[in-house]
């Protein structure tokens, strides 16, 4: 039998699109919604090692304290502040607001650069109320 799948043409992919700044966010997006779930693990981990006793408390806060650990930190606070922006831009899509391409890529390049400065915002806050 004759393979008959040779003949349909392939679906659009990367090769076709041009990769746009809406498009980039709605990937990240997607992301930081699986990151947040992952990172909520380690809450729960910090939640649990606080209910369990001072030694496996001071343990998870040690690690925490770590280069891997601030890495990690940093990175959640980075996913939870994208994906907040990212549910405001939505949610402002869902009022019906905000579809103009221009207006649409400047929010989807806001989401971004406000993420990153909401985030070294948070972290310069907490590094000096822990100093």
């Amino acid at each position: 039998m004759a393979n008959v799948t040779q003949n349909r043409p392939l679906s659009p992919h990367l090769q076709i699109y041009k990769l746009i700044p809406t498009m980039v966010m709605s990937i990240v997006h997607r992301i930081t919604g699986g990151a947040l779930y992952f990172g909520t693990l380690l809450v729960v981990w910090w939640l649990i090692a606080a209910a369990s006793g001072q030694a496996y408390f001071d343990w998870v806060s040690w690690f925490m304290g770590t280069i891997i650990g601030r890495l990690i930190l940093l990175g959640y606070t980075w996913a939870l502040l994208h994906h907040m922006l990212g549910g405001f831009r939505h949610f402002m899509w869902d009022l019906g607001y905000g579809f103009e391409k221009s207006f649409s890529t400047k929010l989807a390049k806001a989401t971004l650069a406000g993420s990153l400065v909401l985030t070294v915002i948070v972290w310069a806050i907490g590094l000096a109320i822990r100093f």
